[in-house]
């Protein structure tokens, strides 16, 4: 059974619940979830189905990096509404396709209204694109890569609830993993930008502990296989 399906059913079977505590919102399909997803349906997908959940793919990795970047200053949701126009503006945003963009590549990303027209950020992430390339030349993946930062449960709260997920913008790991990519050349990789990584690729659980999701996502996380070479990053 599908996450999809595995949400679909419980919605069926909730019971009536008491009134829910801070950061947790109660669906009219009767799932609790995290504050920040609203009621915008393409927003509670992306909670319930994506958000938090291990990912290993390299293409989805850069892809989430490269959005963390032209997310900047604006919000996660604008970008997922761009988020198809940037997947075809950007190949895809397969890491050689993308290494290969040049001075017209950055010109007709400039002329693309369907995703964010910032210089720096495009110019980034084709710089990052390279970065990587020399990266996975170091290591098998970057998934081998990035999972070497995954947190030590130790580090993680005793409780998640709405309060102490406001007190987290980055963590040590989140610093050190924007240090080394900053060192090896990369760009709009800051603790911040890093930390929101981490949170939507699944190396951390971010999903408030009264969230119906958090659980699932905490399952997946259990039977995740991390990559072949990935090893804790001592901070």
């Amino acid at each position: 059974m599908s996450a999809e399906d595995v949400l679909k059913a419980r919605s069926e079977q909730q019971p009536a619940t008491p009134p829910q505590p801070a950061g947790i919102v109660l669906g009219e399909d009767g799932i609790a979830r995290c504050w920040w997803c609203g009621d915008d349906p393409l927003y509670r997908r992306y909670h319930d189905l994506e958000w938090g959940r291990p990912v290993d793919d390299d293409q989805r990795l850069f892809e989430k990096l490269s959005l963390e970047g032209f997310q900047a200053g604006l919000s996660w949701l604008t970008i997922l509404r761009k988020r198809e126009n940037f997947r075809k503006a950007f190949k895809g945003f397969d890491i050689e396709a993308v290494a290969r963009f040049g001075a017209r590549s950055v010109d007709r990303l400039l002329a693309d209204a369907g995703i964010v027209r910032n210089r720096a950020k495009i110019q980034a992430t084709i710089n990052n694109a390279r970065r990587c390339l020399e990266l996975l030349a170091e290591f098998d993946s970057l998934a081998a890569y990035v999972w070497r930062f995954e947190p030590g449960g130790r580090s993680r709260p005793a409780v998640l609830d709405h309060a102490a997920l406001l007190q987290i913008a980055d963590s040590p790991e989140s610093k050190a993993m924007s240090r080394d990519l900053r060192r090896r050349g990369w760009s709009f990789v800051g603790p911040t930008t890093a930390y929101a990584f981490m949170e939507a690729m699944g190396l951390v659980n971010d999903h408030l502990d009264r969230c119906d999701i958090r659980t699932d996502v905490e399952k997946e996380r259990r039977q995740f296989r991390r990559p072949p070479g990935a090893r804790q990053q001592r901070t």
